[in-house]
């Protein structure tokens, strides 16, 4: 049976009247620099973890006369919502989503070695993970490219309080935009509302920022916006090694600073309705990340639902 012929992008909304005009220009100026970067690197990619920020970002490259190629880390071990959010973005703008997997040899000698959950036994095992499950897949959707886009923001996390709209990424060896910088949540999220921006349902559970379910939870009001990452480690600590430099940027001792920017194009410059839940998250039985759709277990939150991981195919990342 021949494939299935991707659907038709569903007609974007307007601008006006939904924007107000502050949000009329911030959007203005992000389509301005996303178009900007790619005219200087046509083959930029887009990292997204299928949270609001990089789904935002995905509605404003498809406004591109060409959009950028998107792509996503699936580690083996999402929540079913986000990896369901490929679906939608694939449906709603004829964008397809190339989803990158960790290499399964190295996921079952990890988990041979020191556990399923090792992760939580110290930094070094939780980002030897992150290594495995989300920077060597990146590593290889970069490949040969010239320049990625993020969804960061400074006002996430104290690692990502310097962030600039532009920076070398001395990890992966290529130019790197932050174009959302400088924006707010409310901000982001008037925009994701006013244009009616598809966007993760975990977000209305109380989680503003997304990863693997076993190291995310949701967050109480007032709460920083990452708390909900790896929580039981530091708050300077809680980066992967997708964004190496904001852990430099932040000063971490021992590491040397950021180095200076090559000059190119830069980027510009609700919070999310979300109610806090329980502080604790059960440890999930979750196998391999190519095995056959997986057993339910306890969720993260009281308000979560079971689920199962399952394969549907990698920035992201977030």
């Amino acid at each position: 049976m021949p494939p299935t012929p991707p659907l038709p992008p569903t007609p974007l909304a307007p601008l006006s009247p939904s924007l107000p005009a502050p949000l009329a220009a911030r959007w203005q100026a992000l389509l301005a620099d996303l178009a900007r970067i790619a005219d200087a690197h046509p083959d930029a990619l887009l990292a997204s973890s299928m949270g609001v920020e990089d789904t935002l970002l995905i509605h404003a490259v498809a406004q591109l006369p060409r959009p950028l190629e998107v792509f996503m880390l699936d580690t083996g071990r999402l929540h079913a919502e986000t990896l369901a959010m490929v679906d939608v973005v694939r449906a709603r703008y004829g964008i397809e989503v190339r989803v990158m997997h960790p290499d399964p040899e190295a996921v079952r000698a990890h988990v041979a070695a020191h556990g399923e959950f090792a992760f939580y036994e110290s930094v070094e095992l939780r980002k030897a993970c992150c290594g495995i499950r989300k920077v060597e897949p990146l590593r290889r959707a970069l490949a040969g490219h010239a320049a990625w886009i993020t969804g960061q923001r400074r006002e996430q996390s104290l690692t990502r309080a310097e962030l600039s709209e532009t920076e070398w990424d001395d990890t992966f060896g290529l130019r790197k935009f932050n174009p959302l910088a400088s924006w707010t949540a409310d901000e982001v999220w008037g925009v994701v509302r006013a244009l009616d921006v598809p966007y993760n349902p975990l977000h209305d559970r109380g989680y503003p920022s997304i990863g693997c379910e076993p190291c995310t939870r949701a967050v109480r009001p007032g709460e920083d916006p990452r708390a909900g990452r790896w929580w039981w480690e530091q708050r300077d600590s809680r980066e992967c090694g997708l964004h190496a430099g904001n852990l430099r940027a932040a000063g971490r001792p021992g590491v040397r600073p950021r180095d200076p920017l090559p000059a190119d194009a830069a980027g510009p410059t609700a919070t999310a309705d979300t109610t806090a839940t329980a502080d604790t998250t059960a440890a999930r039985a979750i196998t391999d990340p190519l095995d056959p759709p997986r057993s339910t277990d306890t969720p993260n939150t009281p308000d979560t639902p079971n689920t199962t991981d399952t394969d549907i195919t990698e920035a992201s990342t977030s």
